[in-house]
């Protein structure tokens, strides 16, 4: 925690500048941010603001980790008090990716949507954020995995060895005992799920195809635990 009040200052104009930067964001969309107008907002010259962020990029950057730990925290937060199943958690999870989607959809956007053209997020200060969802599922794997919760496929898995290498990376980073298998298939979970939520989002079913999209996504659901292997 800050301990002087000139840091104090520091973190307060920093946290100004985000929340200014996500209504920005909201309204005028990733590609239109411009430091300048939330300088403007904030009540200072835009000289001020570059002594705290030096470009739109880094503030784009500011708030992809800005959305990704509040992604995360919503997730964290739902799974506090709930029984300890596995399967049960991943649909928690699933619920709580889908339910700030829908609360918080231009921040949803620039973290799964279009790419903001121009721009790049720098691993090294977004990969942690942007992987605690990830590695929380990952870990509700190995746990359903653990419980004999999930039925291997028939046949066994052979991926190649670049393939095979990028499995056991993903392994060791996540440190957990997964099979081949259970990471292609927790790959295609991930990626599916987020495909789901951006469908409902995004609003691609059209306004009068579906009457309920709550209940339908229950039932995408189970597709895709089905597709993970539960035996239930």
């Amino acid at each position: 925690m800050p301990t002087t009040p000139r840091a104090r200052a520091r973190v307060q104009t920093m946290n100004d500048i985000v929340r200014i930067g996500r209504e920005h964001l909201a309204t005028d969309g990733a590609a239109a941010l411009s430091l300048r107008a939330v300088a403007r907002d904030l009540g200072v010259v835009s000289s001020a603001v570059y002594r705290y962020v030096r470009s739109r990029d880094e503030l784009l950057t500011l708030l992809v980790i800005d959305g990704y730990n509040a992604l995360g925290d919503e997730v964290d937060a739902s799974l506090t008090d709930n029984a300890d199943d596995p399967i049960e958690h991943l649909r928690i999870v699933g619920r709580a990716i889908r339910r700030w989607a829908l609360a918080e959809p231009a921040r949803y956007g620039l973290l799964f949507g279009t790419p903001v053209p121009g721009y790049d997020a720098p691993a090294a200060e977004t990969v942690a954020p942007g992987t605690r969802v990830i590695a929380t599922m990952q870990t509700l794997f190995a746990c359903a995995h653990q419980a004999d919760l999930l039925a291997a496929p028939d046949r066994e898995l052979r991926p190649s060895a670049p393939l095979a290498g990028d499995f056991a990376r993903v392994r060791d980073e996540f440190q957990l005992d997964l099979p081949d298998w259970l990471v292609a298939r927790g790959v295609t979970f991930w990626v599916s799920l987020i495909g789901v939520v951006s469908a409902d989002v995004f609003d691609m079913y059209g306004t009068d195809t579906f009457a309920d999209r709550d209940e339908l996504f229950e039932l995408q659901l189970d597709a895709l635990l089905d597709m993970l292997g539960y035996r239930g």
